[in-house]
């Protein structure tokens, strides 16, 4: 049997080229703050923030709405009809539904 040299580059025979290879090896793959993980925290952050943006823009809306509400007495009174059905002793209320509204069975 023919036995082939493989020849080791000197640079990875220096033990602390070895060590720093474990080393980067141990925080890229099994440490806690691996890169694998930083990268979900960093997706999550991410949609953490678009989620912000959306309810800070929401919480815009419902300022203003509540400031028209306050501040005027007949959106007051529509809002009360349409989103809660109140109304008037002497009125009577009618809600349709329509077919893919109602709840299923």
């Amino acid at each position: 049997m023919k036995r082939i040299k493989i020849s080791i580059p000197p640079f990875l025979k220096n033990k602390y080229v070895i060590a720093s290879i474990v080393l980067f090896a141990w925080l890229i793959f099994f440490d806690g703050n691996d890169f694998f993980t930083q990268y979900s925290y960093r997706k999550k952050l991410n949609e953490l923030e678009k989620e912000k943006e959306y309810y800070t823009v929401e919480i815009e809306k419902s300022r203003n709405a509540l400031q028209s509400l306050i501040s005027n007495k007949k959106n007051l009174e529509k809002f009360a009809r349409e989103k809660y059905l109140m109304k008037k002793d002497n009125e009577d209320i009618f809600v349709i539904l329509e077919k893919n509204n109602q709840p299923q069975k």
